[in-house]
């Protein structure tokens, strides 16, 4: 077997890599090495790039540095592949609200391009996606529990109707990118899915205040830095541990049945900001200096995905707990401290 890996350098496509090589199949990284959403982590962003591209190419993952935005290059890393793991993207809110062309060539016009190539060379693909596309109207549904926001029913399904409330770039282009893959999918007969992903996390995660806010929390949390929560700390996520993700889209290849699925930790590893923080607390044994501010334009305060679908069609789920993937994050944190500047 062969896989190609947009964003491969990257921290959910460095661990589908990783699943892939372990499993003894050929793999294709293709990245860019783009520095655009590190740069506004303040860590030592050459060392951040370069550690999963040294980490991969041990492995014996073939390394291609390539854009997604350039259409030819990927038909050509795409050759004699079996399966394409879409995971390139621009994922923070705050950056396509800055620069919503940026944001929209790259999650819109290098979706397309994927597309195109797993259609030229007939692969199944899979598109990841971000539950954000439902957008905030469900902040509306919650109520306010003592350390997180609760609501009825708890589990949210495909079903849930999307872009509802405020609307940012970002919502704008996940959307889009999704109905890019139905629409191969009903044109073209291309087995593929979109993952509606939510609340990822795990070592080589290099998460900053505009995104990956568990990785966030733990590297702030190991090297004393003081910590921003916007908004009451009560938001809620069903986090996912970087393995189970991985696992999802090998799911995929197995089963190819086409469709949105909500991919995420589900109802079992529900978590709150300040709930993760207490946990993170607790597994390091260090304090905490937390500062709260003003809600983020198009924040959503609450998702745990219903990953009945995703259950049932693809015999897929999570295994690792939130106490076991947040210790493991610890731990490679604390073994990498020089990269964040500790």
């Amino acid at each position: 077997m062969k896989v190609l890996v947009t964003g491969g350098c990257g921290f959910l496509g460095s661990h589908v890599c990783e699943f892939y090589r372990k499993k003894g199949a050929q793999v294709v990284a293709f990245d860019n090495l783009t520095k655009h959403e590190l740069l506004r982590t303040g860590y030592k962003v050459g060392d951040a790039r370069s550690y999963n591209w040294d980490l991969l190419k041990g492995m014996g993952v073939k390394m291609v540095k390539g854009d997604i935005r350039k259409k030819d290059d990927l038909v050509n890393a795409a050759k004699g592949c079996d399966f394409i793991v879409h995971t390139a993207a621009q994922p923070a809110m705050t950056v396509s609200i800055e620069e919503p062309e940026f944001d929209l060539m790259s999650n819109v016009v290098g979706t397309f391009n994927v597309l195109e190539a797993a259609r030229k060379h007939d692969l199944p693909v899979v598109n990841s996606s971000s539950i954000h596309v439902y957008g905030n109207r469900i902040n509306d549904t919650l109520k306010e529990g003592k350390t997180r926001y609760v609501r009825k029913p708890t589990a949210i399904d495909e079903d849930y109707p999307a872009m509802q409330g405020e609307i940012t770039p970002l919502h704008a282009s996940k959307r889009s990118a999704e109905i890019y893959v139905q629409m191969f999918t009903d044109t073209y007969d291309l087995k593929a899915a979109t993952y509606r992903l939510t609340g990822m996390y795990g070592p080589r995660q290099f998460g900053g205040e505009d995104h990956g806010w568990v990785a966030n929390f733990v590297i702030r949390t190991v090297l004393g830095l003081p910590i921003k929560v916007f908004g009451t700390g009560k938001q809620l996520r069903d986090i996912l541990y970087a393995s189970d993700a991985a696992s999802s889209f090998d799911a995929f290849y197995k089963h190819q049945v086409p469709g949105i699925y909500n991919v995420g930790g589900g109802v079992k590893n529900m978590i709150s900001l300040v709930e993760c923080l207490d946990l993170i607390k607790e597994i390091t044994g260090k304090g905490q200096s937390i500062t709260f501010e003003k809600v983020r334009p198009g924040d959503l305060f609450y998702f745990v995905c219903d990953i009945t679908k995703a259950r049932k069609n693809l015999k897929w789920e999570p295994k690792v707990t939130n106490e076991e993937g947040v210790k493991r994050l610890v731990d490679w944190v604390t073994e990498n401290k020089g990269m964040f500047g500790g």
